[in-house]
């Protein structure tokens, strides 16, 4: 198993507001209760066909999923395939508690970006 660097809910929304990449492993169902506006939904069932998408920036991509265990899986995933990433240490548990924005319910289309 690859060390993965795990970051606190602060340094994730520190990276974030630099232009850090956010991507949420989560399902759908999970992400339609509760996401942060800034992620990018890549769901770990989905991983295999979409990793890709994930850009190999110098910046490490932040993963994140409900408590930290799927996304330091995932992350340890990406550090062998060579894309930089860290996981998101308790997931959208701490990102919520340690007051990062989220987003509610499912998009209706009618969200503004």
């Amino acid at each position: 198993m690859t060390d993965i660097e795990e970051i606190s809910a602060d340094q994730a929304m520190q990276r974030v507001a630099a232009g850090a990449r956010l991507y949420d492993v989560r399902e759908q169902g999970e992400w339609d209760e509760v996401h942060a506006p800034q992620a990018t939904l890549v769901p770990m069932s989905a991983f295999q066909e979409r990793w890709t998408e994930i850009q190999p920036t110098d910046e490490p991509a932040i993963i994140v999923c409900h408590s930290g265990m799927r996304s330091a899986r995932v992350a340890a995933a990406l550090e062998q395939a060579g894309v930089p990433a860290v996981s998101l240490a308790g997931g959208m548990v701490e990102w919520e508690a340690g007051g990062g924005p989220v987003e509610r319910g499912a998009a209706d289309g009618g969200h503004e970006h």
